[in-house]
């Protein structure tokens, strides 16, 4: 955990995030959090670390996503040397996947 991210209001806008019940409260309070523009940055870069998981090359990802090659580089470094944060997301959502 990096510890210039870790701060009381940090951890207080993840315990609001943690109490969302659905995907109508996700948007009605990201809606609110977010421009859509920061909403849409952080969906494309989740599709960025799911294509490339899935082994797309750079010019695939960039072509559908229309992520800039240096976004698709910092999601692919994170990927690689982050915390594992997509990793155990991906995991998760696979899991749900096959429980159904």
């Amino acid at each position: 955990m990096n510890k210039k991210i870790k701060t009381d209001a940090v951890d207080q806008l993840f315990d609001a995030i943690l109490c969302l019940k659905d995907k109508n409260e996700c948007y009605d309070f990201f809606e609110d959090l977010c421009t859509v523009n920061e909403l849409l940055s952080l969906s494309q870069r989740y599709e960025v670390a799911s294509m490339l998981t899935e082994k797309k090359t750079y010019m695939d990802i960039a072509e559908k996503t229309g992520a800039s090659t240096a976004t698709i580089s910092r999601v692919n470094r994170s990927l690689n040397y982050g915390n594992d944060g997509y990793e155990m997301v991906f995991q998760r959502l696979k899991e749900k996947e096959t429980a159904k």
